[in-house]
């Protein structure tokens, strides 16, 4: 501490960014500031609580980059934090994928619920996202309805029922005039964009027709449409009634913790929202910028954003680069208000969940480094083994982060060696995956587990000290119920009170490895059965049996395939043995 007391005398007074480091060096945070001395000194001037409080308490050494504007500072701070992925620092989660309602780029039009990867260049015509998925359905249920659109996902040869109720033209057998067609189309884009009144005068047509034919079940079901467009469809009562699209944020602060939303205006109309909830690290004005421009950087940018005025309006516009407004009365004044209450709701509703959260997976994280002696634990990966009668051998490897899986991370390994027992199994996928985290400076975990008890944790500390790694490696130590006791090292044995919630994240990352270890093993082993099915087949040499592998995969592709399906791969009378071969297979 007294380092960091005199390096705070020297700090400048000038706009730049900080990083955090431990004492291993490691940057654990990074954030930026309009007056260096002034930001980084409040670390250690005053009490904390939270994440906060565990930041600082992990604090060894800092150091700061001077920059010429507080513009410069917010963008370089994204990207130092992108290149270095702090502990600390907040993590923003990539948004749901929400489902749109589309109108087919086709000579006979679909209307469907649609999931695009890519909305720029696409070609079929999209409305929405919509937040609700269920009001999307309905609505297209609805149109479907009303409108008859071609319904058959691959036109048919003869017309079917939806032809006979009246929902689908017959684009099959009957020709249908392009003018209806577009009518259709320009009437459902009225409406998705906010016009109700064609619609609804036609369902009132439909109701009034149904009621004189003494059709009263059919009559209900469109009264039931036309409640359906007012109470769900026409729920939004803010509406700016322009073609301008624009974003409005704002945010809510409680406990420590901050709400943000984001609603989505699209042709005058709230069509999405986006929320995020966090803990509150850094000062808050800095916080709202950071959100905003990390938003846009994965976000299409609009061409208004309405905040309050508590956001730094001129920074935001040089970064996002569009116009950014303070709305003080009126409609877009209300948008703002509306987006705040919204914050408020959703911080109120989630507070008592994320605190839960936190003690199962960061604090439960932290505290298991507090047990072993790790300062600053953030990255673990665990290791497990998979055979059948020492046939089949493959190993999984998954990754947790503060607590949390990695998926992304995860990685395969089928064995390669002739040793199928577990102590040189464990020491090949060791050596593979740390001789690649050297050779391609890769992300070291500041712990390694092993699914199994000493002999694999030796086996894998024999291997890391050949590479000249200082890694601690931990065991997961078993009872005679094969149920996990305690972590077990060379240095010693950790008992893990079992109503802790340490324990119950150890329970985790066991659970997750050896789920994905096994799938991986089943995987192989199917592929392993086809492969000595083909050996029994005369005519099929390394190079048939590669491709066949390849193409196919699993024993159940193969046996699918009719007589003729094999024999566009196989010559016939190779095919026809084939055939035979799989039709009397029976799988063990």
């Amino acid at each position: 501490m007294d380092k960091i007391s005199e390096k705070l005398k020297l700090l400048t007074t000038e706009p730049g960014c900080y990083l955090m480091k431990d004492d291993t060096g490691k940057i654990i945070y990074v954030g930026k500031a309009k007056n260096l001395k002034r930001r980084v000194s409040s670390y250690f001037n005053r009490e904390h609580t939270g994440k906060t409080k565990a930041l600082v308490q992990n604090i060894d050494d800092f150091e700061y980059i001077v920059t010429e504007s507080e513009v410069e500072s917010l963008l370089l701070e994204i990207n130092l934090i992108k290149k270095y992925s702090p502990k600390y620092n907040i993590l923003l989660k990539d948004n749901k994928t929400y489902p749109y309602i589309e109108i087919t780029n086709e000579t006979y039009p679909r209307l469907i619920i649609s999931r695009p990867r890519k909305i720029k260049n696409y070609k079929g015509k999209l409305f929405g996202p919509y937040p609700n998925a269920n009001a999307a359905r309905k609505t297209v249920q609805l149109l479907n309805r009303i409108y008859p659109f071609r319904k058959c996902h691959t036109m048919e040869k003869k017309v079917c029922l939806y032809y006979h109720i009246g929902q689908c033209l017959g684009y099959c057998e009957k020709k249908v005039d392009k003018k209806t067609i577009n009518q259709m189309v320009a009437e459902v884009t009225s409406f998705l964009k906010g016009n109700y009144d064609e619609v609804r005068k036609k369902i009132n047509a439909l109701m009034q027709e149904a009621s004189l034919s003494l059709n009263f079940e059919r009559a209900i079901e469109y009264k039931e449409m036309l409640e359906y467009i007012d109470k769900v469809l026409e729920k939004q009562k803010i509406s700016l009634n322009d073609n301008v699209t624009r974003d409005v944020i704002n945010y809510y602060v409680k406990n420590d913790y901050i709400s943000f939303q984001v609603l989505h205006l699209r042709d005058g109309r709230i069509n999405k929202r986006d929320g995020e909830v966090f803990p509150l690290i850094d000062d808050v004005i800095d916080t709202l910028s950071y959100f905003v421009t990390s938003f846009y950087d994965k976000n299409e940018v609009p061409k208004e954003v309405l905040v309050s005025k508590d956001f730094n309006k001129e920074l935001l516009e040089k970064v996002i680069a569009t116009k950014v407004l303070v709305p003080q009365k009126g409609l877009k004044k209300s948008l703002v208000d509306m987006a705040y209450d919204n914050a408020k709701v959703v911080l109120n509703e989630k507070f008592e969940l994320i605190v839960r959260d936190e003690k199962r997976t960061f604090e439960a994280n932290e505290n298991l480094g507090k047990i072993i002696g790790i300062k600053g634990l953030k990255r673990i990966e665990i290791f497990d083994n998979a055979h059948l009668f020492g046939t089949f051998t493959v190993s999984g490897m998954v990754v947790f982060k503060n607590g949390k899986p990695d998926k992304k991370e995860y990685r395969k390994y089928k064995i390669n060696s002739n040793s199928k027992d577990d102590y040189h199994t464990m020491q090949e996928v060791i050596y593979r995956r740390y001789y690649r985290v050297l050779h391609d400076k890769l992300e070291k975990p500041d712990l390694i587990l092993v699914d199994g008890g000493i002999i694999q944790v030796n086996a894998a500390k024999e291997i890391l000290d050949s590479l000249y790694l200082d890694i601690p490696v931990f065991g997961l130590k078993k009872n005679d119920k094969h149920a996990t006791t305690a972590l077990i090292s060379q240095e010693g044995e950790f008992k893990i009170d079992k109503t802790s919630d340490v324990f119950h994240l150890l329970t985790r990352i066991q659970d997750e490895v050896h789920r994905y270890t096994i799938s991986y093993h089943r995987n192989i082993r199917s592929k392993g059965s086809l492969s000595s099915i083909l050996d029994k087949v005369s005519g099929i040499g390394p190079k048939r049996k590669k491709d066949l592998l390849k193409k196919y995969k699993t024993i159940t592709k193969l046996k699918s395939l009719s007589l003729e399906e094999l024999s566009q791969n196989l010559p016939d009378k190779v095919a026809q043995e084939l055939y035979e071969f799989l039709k009397a297979y029976k799988k063990d």
